[in-house]
């Protein structure tokens, strides 16, 4: 049986990458790394988010091509239910599958302002006031799931969609040096902290490619 092939673009910027690769790693499949380059042209489009949809990543395994991520994540789940990469009870899987999709589809603002970049530190960077509210639902996602299920992960004790979706919005909280309350940056630091996360940094860090266009403080 050929292995799983999982195609994605750049591991400093792209956030959708990052989701689908946890997603992968969390669901045990062995799979191989493609990588686009940065100056791909759909690649590209989509990192500025210049691109009305998302082609990558994109998962082929055991014949079944999938984009997407939160298909990816469906797709993983149906495959591998061991994983528990949504939750075992009805109640909390629902929840999970909205707090995912909310982050799938939604805060806009956030993306614009906050773009991913797991190179950068912005000590001083200044929030325009169109993202705070996005910030703001965040945080409150984070601090209700984490009252509900008791963390570390959003779900409880073992990482879930939920915390691969929301995973580049802690890189991203760290890069720009985002004020938390303690809960919200308790959790940001446990998944940077996390083995995943720290696999993917250290590989973003010596990314040779660099995009002017999110690489300035704006």
């Amino acid at each position: 049986m050929a292995k799983a092939v999982l195609t994605i673009s750049s591991k400093n910027y792209s956030s959708w990458s990052l989701r689908g690769w946890l997603l992968c790693k969390m669901s045990g499949l062995d799979f191989e790394e493609r990588r686009l380059p940065i100056d791909d042209p759909g690649a590209r489009a989509e990192l500025l988010l210049l691109s009305p949809s998302f082609l990558t990543p994109a998962l082929n395994h055991n014949g079944q091509h999938v984009w997407d991520t939160l298909a990816i994540g469906e797709y993983l789940a149906e495959s591998f239910p061991k994983a528990q990469i949504l939750p075992k009870y009805l109640a909390a899987r629902t929840h999970n599958r909205s707090v995912s999709g909310e982050m799938h589809s939604g805060f806009s603002n956030l993306r614009s302002a906050l773009p991913m970049n797991m190179k950068a530190h912005f000590p001083n960077f200044r929030v325009w006031s169109g993202a705070r509210p996005d910030i703001d639902r965040v945080c409150a996602i984070w601090r209700d799931c984490l009252s509900r299920y008791g963390g570390p992960f959003l779900f409880g004790e073992k990482p879930t969609m939920a915390d691969a979706m929301f995973a580049p919005v802690c890189s991203r909280f760290s890069t720009y040096n985002l004020s938390l309350d303690s809960e919200c940056a308790a959790f940001r630091d446990h998944i940077l902290g996390w083995e995943p996360m720290l696999e993917w940094a250290e590989e973003a860090k010596i990314e040779p490619d660099e995009m002017e266009e999110l690489d300035v403080e704006f």
